[in-house]
């Protein structure tokens, strides 16, 4: 009697052993220390899950944890999103981040993107919304009314930066959280100083990545912004040269020739007078604060420095700025001239 007491207590021991070695010891079949499960919006049905799950080669027990799922209630509770999946969960592990919806957040960041189609692509790469949408949500007027801004000027509200979003983020949520630091940065301060040059948060901000794509040189950029801030007070054409760049969608061009100007954009800001009506770039807030802190100055023109150094002259009238501006352009022909030259005495060169 004794003896078949205790052999139905190992019988039982055994089979509460195997329970807990397959739904609360580790079960996951990857040897890397992390792989993420992706499930997309419109395919949480328990197939699309497990067929994911089993592609990607994330569990030991697949058969198990579909029955542990369906006894969890996971199946009607799942969500899309990007879920973590470390090495060594257990089954029943895994089935409690997704009924949960304990979704790992990913970080979007933000550098320099100069148009709308580049932040759309950045977005599509890291998250479920692809470009298509990123790109129909800032051409619709109606979803940008609510930020007060148009279709020319809701880049304004883009500003370099490191931001968390779910995966499954929409366009709306993108904004959202976009818009929430556009107001943070500009705050009492930083408005005061706009309306003391005359300008609004937007226009300020559209100046400054004229600013940023004009120079690296943070000491210099103040005195840029102070060039502009003259033209646009004489009514003079801001004449820069990365706003033609940007209308021309070439921004790898190292000189602008006469058939660059004369192209038609309301972005040339040698044909039309004024700001262009949205900005060229995304410039950092060190660029932004420097043009809010420009000083004043009676600086109409700058050139390059001959010397390639990055720097610029800067100077008061148009004489001046051509004379400087020759020297550049001479020794910019001259290096040009010389790197040809050697690249044909290094093809010409014979073989060792």
């Amino acid at each position: 009697m004794y003896k078949k007491i205790a052999f139905v207590l190992l019988i039982l021991a055994l089979i509460i052993t195997a329970f807990t070695a397959r739904f609360y010891l580790s079960n996951t079949a990857f040897p890397e220390d992390v792989k993420y499960l992706y499930i997309h919006t419109g395919r949480t049905g328990q197939e699309e899950i497990m067929k994911t799950l089993v592609e990607n080669k994330m569990l030991k027990n697949p058969g198990s944890f579909a029955f542990l799922a369906k006894q969890m209630k996971v199946w009607p509770q799942a969500r899309p999103g990007r879920y973590k999946i470390t090495k060594n969960m257990s089954l029943l592990d895994i089935a409690r981040v997704l009924r949960n919806g304990r979704q790992e957040p990913l970080n979007l960041v933000i550098n320099k993107v100069r148009t709308k189609e580049q932040l759309a692509a950045l977005i599509s790469r890291k998250f479920e919304s692809d470009s298509l949408s990123i790109i129909n949500y800032l051409n619709n007027p109606d979803t940008l009314a609510k930020y007060g801004l148009d279709t020319s000027t809701i880049m304004t509200m883009v500003f370099p930066d490191t931001y968390a979003y779910l995966w499954t983020a929409t366009p709306e949520d993108f904004f959202k959280k976009l818009y929430a630091q556009h107001n943070k940065i500009w705050n009492e301060e930083r408005r005061q100083k706009a309306e003391a040059l005359g300008l609004t948060p937007t226009t300020a901000y559209i100046l400054a990545s004229i600013v940023e794509e004009e120079t690296n040189v943070n000491d210099e950029k103040g005195l840029i912004a102070s060039v502009y801030l003259n033209r646009l007070s004489r009514n003079m054409n801001l004449g820069a040269d990365p706003t033609v760049k940007f209308a021309l969608r070439d921004f790898g061009l190292t000189r602008i020739y006469h058939k660059h100007l004369a192209f038609e954009s309301p972005y040339n800001t040698y044909r039309n007078k004024g700001l262009p009506p949205g900005p060229i770039c995304t410039p950092s807030l060190k660029t932004l604060d420097h043009t809010l802190d420009a000083p004043k100055t009676n600086y109409l023109f700058f050139v390059a420095n001959k010397d390639f150094s990055q720097k610029h002259v800067f100077t008061e009238n148009y004489s001046d700025h051509l004379k400087y501006a020759r020297e550049y352009q001479k020794e910019l022909t001259r290096l040009q001239k010389l790197k040809k030259q050697t690249a044909k005495e290094e093809i010409s060169a014979p073989n060792d």
